[in-house]
């Protein structure tokens, strides 16, 4: 099992909403190197939900890899703004995958999950936060036993 980061704005779409939903397919990813770790996820990898614009920003939930590999339905939509022209049903550009909901946690921000990354790693390091990542399994099982680094 791998473990991932899905950063959202919490305004946009928040571990609550997952919640209500149970599952979801976390789309309109445009980053290539994004796309590329949806990619690689698989069936039963966890994922914890961050909240990104959020004051403070952190981790507010787990969620879980239920679907892979499915075809972006937004880069088909010419009304959204995840579309791309270049795409087309035979030849997607952009994959997701569909998690559903597992716990949603008292928020850890940003401040205490810098104690807890490596300083090396995209979350902590500004200007580098994509909006999928991959997370060391140490740092994982830190964060799902104690939900936090203190």
């Amino acid at each position: 099992m791998a473990y991932w980061l899905l950063k959202s704005e919490p305004e946009v779409y928040s571990i609550l909403d997952l919640k209500r939903e149970g599952k979801a397919i976390w789309d309109g990813v445009r980053n290539y190197q994004a796309r590329n770790y949806l990619m690689r996820m698989q069936l039963g990898d966890l994922c914890f939900f961050y909240h990104s614009g959020a004051n403070p920003p952190g981790i507010a939930g787990l969620c879980q890899v239920v679907a892979t590999h499915i075809p972006d339905p937004t880069q088909f939509d010419p009304t959204s703004p995840y579309f791309d022209p270049k795409a087309t049903r035979e030849k997607p550009r952009w994959y997701t995958v569909e998690v559903a909901f597992l716990e949603a946690w008292p928020l850890i921000p940003l401040a205490e999950l810098r104690a807890c990354f490596p300083p090396d790693h995209p979350l902590v390091k500004k200007g580098n936060r994509l909006s999928v990542m991959p997370v060391p399994p140490e740092v994982a099982e830190k964060l799902i036993a104690r939900k936090g680094c203190r």
